[in-house]
């Protein structure tokens, strides 16, 4: 048998790097072919909670195959991050992340995982304030009542876990008015703001997810959203910076999947997101739950992530906080 020619074994060369290359292109346009896993890390009934389910009911028509959410939760959320982190990067585990997210780059230093290498981004999906809330028999009647009152004792503040974007609202409020506020940590869910209407902790920062219902109950007394100005479901409620000028937190929600994802699944995945946040019902689901529908492109949500982090950096140089 003779042995073949070089020219014979780069053309064989050939056709099987082309075969492979199709073979890759077919496995992803069957994407997905089984069920898909949107996780986050937070309890059930909360915002990342509530908002997953309405975007995984819509995507998974898009799909043409259930996206099943599933709660994994502790740690502020980096449980249900480092996760996926972890997972295989195939398009079927991925994570809703949250404002924590950022939060717990900055603040922990051994997270197992980086909080940008690590993942492909998608879309950022909401974007929403906090709302800063007392109990409706507390003395405090607004937040430069309650600032005064942080001048003369600690005002203790709830969050959903440490490294969470509501206790580093907590901590900016400090930090911006040089007042004593301590932090009682929470898992998440309804336990924070059962805290304070118990009158266990004085003061909620939470989303209006969770916060709204029982404001409109009478319970709580809202006393400033943390938006730059007055957000259009709580009419009546003052920004946080009529008090304190320059204050504002804005939050966020966002799909991610795991760092070497095939980028044509992630394209997949981002046009299906932008297409289910265009829709009026959706848009109008997320508005009764106090957020605004924000999609974005992989490119921009990685650079949101980056700058958040260095925002939250400095809000925690500035308050002393330990980095773990």
């Amino acid at each position: 048998m003779k042995p073949l020619s070089r020219r014979t074994l780069l053309l064989a060369m050939t056709a099987a790097a082309s075969s492979v290359g199709h073979g890759a292109l077919r496995a992803q346009g069957k994407y997905p072919s089984r069920p898909v896993q949107l996780i986050h890390g937070f309890g059930a009934g909360g915002n990342a909670d509530v908002v997953a389910r309405l975007v995984a009911q819509k995507l998974q028509d898009a799909l043409g195959q259930p996206v099943v959410v599933d709660i994994k939760s502790g740690a502020g959320g980096a449980i249900a991050t480092g996760y996926v982190a972890k997972a295989a990067p195939d398009g079927y585990n991925l994570v809703m992340l949250t404002g924590a997210h950022t939060v717990s780059a900055a603040l922990r230093k051994n997270l197992g995982y980086d909080a940008v290498k690590d993942f492909a981004f998608i879309s950022t999906v909401s974007s929403f304030p906090f709302v800063i809330a007392v109990r409706a028999e507390h003395p405090a009647k607004s937040l430069a009542q309650l600032i005064e009152m942080s001048k003369q004792r600690a005002v203790s503040f709830t969050s959903v876990g440490v490294g969470s974007t509501q206790h580093m609202v907590g901590e900016l409020l400090g930090a911006s008015s040089s007042g004593q506020f301590l932090h009682v940590p929470y898992r998440g869910g309804g336990a924070p703001v059962q805290a304070v209407i118990g009158g266990e902790v004085d003061l909620l920062c939470d989303t209006l997810t969770v916060a709204v219902p029982h404001i409109q109950s009478g319970r709580l007394r809202a006393l400033a959203v943390t938006s730059a100005e007055a957000w259009p479901t709580l009419p009546g409620v003052p920004p946080a910076a009529a008090s304190l000028p320059g204050f504002e937190v804005r939050s966020w929600l966002g799909i991610a999947a795991p760092a070497g994802t095939p980028e044509a699944i992630v394209q997949r995945l981002g046009s299906e997101v932008r297409t289910v946040l265009a829709r009026a019902d959706v848009q109008k689901s997320l508005a009764n739950l106090g957020s605004v529908a924000a999609p974005s492109t992989p490119e921009a949500m990685k650079d949101m992530v980056q700058k958040e982090i260095a925002r939250w950096k400095d809000v925690i140089a500035r308050r002393g906080i330990q980095v773990e």
